[in-house]
Formats: C-alpha cells, structure tokens, sequence
C-alpha cells in the first residue's frame, strides 16, 4: 500500500470534477464517496439530488473562508492511497477504515476531533482512493502536516500486514528519489536521455565520493560544470548547498530549477557529504585497489548493524567512482551497476564511520580517480581483476543485507552484482583462476555474515530487466 502526495492546489471544485469525473482517457469507473469528514455526506455521484459538486466544494471550503488571518495560498491537500496490482481487491468498507487511519496519521483528523479538517475519501477504481482535504481547521486553526506522508507510510504497513497485502511501504528512506512525470516530459521536449535529476545525482555523488572538504567539495561540483549556490549562516559557516544544470530553467526561463543535495538523494544532504570527508590517501594503481576491495569484502562479513551500515555506504560510493573512471567498454554497464546498487548503500538505521571495510573501500575510491592510467598499463585483465573484486563486494554487501533482513537493498545489492559480472564478460579476459566464494548464511543479533572466500569466476546469472524506473515526482 503506497500513499502518494499529489501536488497541493487552490481550487477545490477542480479536483472533485477530475476525482467524480471520467478521468482523462476514461479510465474512472464509477467514482463514489467511501468516506469523509461527515458519516452522513450524501455522495454527488450517487444522490446528486442532495448533493452536488458545487455543493460539496462550498462544504469542504466553508473553514478556509472563515480563518480570520492570512489564508493558505494553496489549500487543498490531495493524497493518494494505492494497493499493488496483485492484491485482492478491497471493499468500500476497508476502503473507509484505510482513509479514516491516513487522514489520523497525517495530522488531517485525529480520531475523535470533532474540529479537525474537512476531507473526502473518493473511490474511482479498484486498486486506491484518493483522499483530498481543506488545509483549515473548523476551529480557525491550522494542521500540523509536518512528516504526514512518512506517518502516512507507517499506518500503511498495519494494514499490510494485517490483511496480507503487498509490502509497498517499508519507509527505510533508502528508495532512490524519481523523477516524475514533468521532469520526464521536460527532458524528452530538450532531447536529453535523462532528467536534470538523474544526471545531477550521478555527478554529485561521483565529486562527492573524491572530495576532501567543503571547499573542494563545491569546487568540484563548479568543475563538473553544475551551477552551484551555497546556504551560509550569518559567520559564514556552510549550512547546505544546492545545484542547477546550466540551461535547466523553469517559470518561462527566468530562474534555474535547484535541487538541494537531500532532495536529490538522502545521502547527499551536506552532512551526508561530510562523512566522507577523509585525509587525502597516495594514488595507487588498479592492483593496489582490487587487493583493498577484496580485504574489506571478508571484513563486511563480520560487521555489525551500525558498522556495516557505513560499509555499504563507502562501497555505494566507490561504485560511483568506478563507473566514471571505467574503460569506455566497460563505462555503462558499471554505471547501471552503480546506479542499481544506490539503495543497497542506504541501510536503515544507525551507521557507524569507523568500519574496517570502510577504510578499505575509501582507499580504493581514492585510487581508483588515478584508473584510466593504470587501466591503459594494465590492459583487459587490470580492469577483469577489479570488477571480479567489485563483484564479490557487491555479493558480501547483499548477503549483508539479507543477514539483517533489509529486503529491499538485498535486492538492489544482487541486481548490481549481475550487472558488474555482465561487465566483466565484456572485457574478453580469461577471469584468473581462484575459487568462487561460498557462504551460508545466518541472522543474528545485530551481527552480519561470517567471513567468506573470495569469488573469481564470471558465472552466467540472468539479468535483471535493465530499464529505468518511471517517474514519480515533480519539481
């Protein structure tokens, strides 16, 4: 069950003609009231004798028209509420029960405040409602809705695990932000193969997985050719940063379109960034790299909760590093690797900076900017050595993660491993001859995996369904 905020408006009756209305290829089969403020509100689709649309808008408007002080520039609130494709469908009943729990969650109506705002659930097809609300109280006052969608997402798991219905809602904040439709569209009207945000994130988490400083930092996103512009307080200290693509520009062209570093990724915010500060290590060539990358793989193995944490978010980041500096052979199959293992770097929860496969994985980062050198001296068997290594520490971050239940980046973890193997085939290097590392696993409190064997070969695994996701949000 998966609530989506829409964006908030002005004009309610607009909203209700598209919510009772066919929809805009027909696709709304007969929309209904399930629920609302008021138990007893006629539904204007079903009784328009006692209700109708210009009615219930009147309704729903009457507390905003009311408020004594500033009113909300846009105050109709719209969410919607969606099941998978695959769950049994729900009755009005269950319906009501659902809407009657998000708008409680949300801060919208608590249970039993007869003052709250007024707000409608309204069903139009079989797999989600769409819940839309008036942002004023009866009482004159204002709704707390700060954190309503992750509150949101909380009610949505009881009801998944109560009536067995598919898990949408794990609420981690390690999901990758999407673009959504407008941001596709936009991109498809310039030409581009992808969004201002999608190349935003893969270039702020390549500089920020080499930058030393806040200072070098903003500088590399300056050489990388973004736009950037800073957040200082009245001293002069950094507070956070955001990012524009030059020619990215929105309101007819007169202001570039910023993306703040969290809402680009949750690992981007500015103290995200500044974990990954560390003392500049000696450039070392390929060798040296996949020699750490293997070490700090059999130490992920035994990594606790907190410190494994850190360690999947140092390996998300040399990933990245990866896929810039990789041979052009090899470039887009690391970068989708890179780009599929992103949410197996945000482990749920606490993490620790001071883990032993941390290290290592840093100091492969850092010599890994100095690679298309070493990969020109060392050829197709350099660059096979290093993805077979990254490979097996993609494996031990997904059995790390499976270790600790976290499904979701176990997922992404496996999905990249694939695509670094696919990448190796492409080298057209005999793989050397090491075993392949096995390994059972076991979960147990607060610990990871024990220590396993390296892998080596490139065996055939079928590959994840490489396309992009669609989008989901606009800017």
């Amino acid at each position: 069950m998966m609530p989506k905020k829409a964006e908030t408006g002005s004009t309610t009756i607009d909203l209700l003609a598209y919510l009772f209305g066919p929809g805009e290829r027909d696709e709304h089969v007969d929309p209904h009231l399930v629920a609302a403020w008021d138990p007893d509100l006629p539904c204007p689709a079903r009784t328009p004798g006692r209700m109708t649309l210009a009615d219930l808008a009147l309704l729903l408007d009457a507390p905003v028209e009311a408020l004594r002080g500033r009113r909300p520039d846009e105050h109709v609130w719209h969410v919607s509420v969606r099941n998978h494709a695959d769950d049994r469908v729900l009755s009005d009943a269950e319906w009501a029960e659902i809407a009657a729990a998000m708008v409680h969650a949300a801060g919208i109506a608590e249970y039993g405040d007869e003052q709250a705002c007024r707000w409608i659930a309204v069903r139009h097809a079989d797999d989600h409602i769409h819940l839309l609300a008036t942002l004023a109280r009866q009482d004159g006052r204002h709704p707390r809705l700060r954190g309503d969608i992750p509150a949101m997402h909380t009610a949505a798991r009881v009801f998944e695990a109560r009536w067995g219905l598919t898990e949408m809602s794990p609420l981690d904040r390690t999901a990758r932000r999407r673009p959504v439709t407008g941001e596709a569209e936009k991109a498809a009207r310039r030409g581009l193969v992808e969004t201002a945000r999608e190349s935003l994130q893969r270039t702020v988490r390549t500089v920020a997985a080499l930058a030393r400083g806040d200072a070098d930092f903003l500088d590399r996103l300056r050489d990388a050719g973004l736009r950037v512009r800073e957040r200082r307080d009245d001293d002069g200290t950094l507070l956070g940063y955001a990012v524009a693509l030059p020619g990215d520009r929105a309101d007819h062209g007169s202001r570039p379109v910023w993306f703040s570093g969290s809402t680009l990724a949750y690992d981007l915010s500015l103290p995200c960034v500044r974990e990954r500060f560390e003392p500049v290590v000696t450039p070392a060539d390929w060798a040296l790299a996949e020699h750490r990358i293997r070490e700090a793989s059999a130490l992920l193995g035994c990594a606790g909760q907190a410190e494994g944490a850190g360690d999947v978010a140092a390996l998300g980041d040399l990933l990245a590093v990866a896929a810039a500096h990789a041979p052009a052979l090899v470039r887009a199959r690391v970068q989708a690797a890179a780009d599929a293992f992103e949410q197996a770097a945000r482990a749920p929860g606490a993490r620790s900076l001071e883990g032993r496969a941390r290290a290592g994985w840093r100091a492969s980062t850092r010599a890994l900017e100095h690679a298309p050198r070493a990969a020109r001296g060392g050829g197709a068997a350099v660059v096979l050595t290093l993805l077979l290594a990254l490979v097996e520490a993609v494996e031990a971050a997904a059995d790390w993660h499976r270790a600790q239940a976290f499904r979701a980046q176990a997922k992404a973890a496996a999905d990249a491993a694939v695509l670094l193997r696919e990448a190796a085939g492409l080298t057209g290097a005999p793989p050397p001859g090491i075993k392949p590392r096995t390994g059972r696993v076991a979960r147990t409190a607060h610990r990871g995996l024990p220590t396993t064997t390296p892998v080596t070969g490139v065996p055939v695994r079928p590959r994840p369904d490489p396309g992009r996701p669609g989008p989901s949000r606009t800017r």
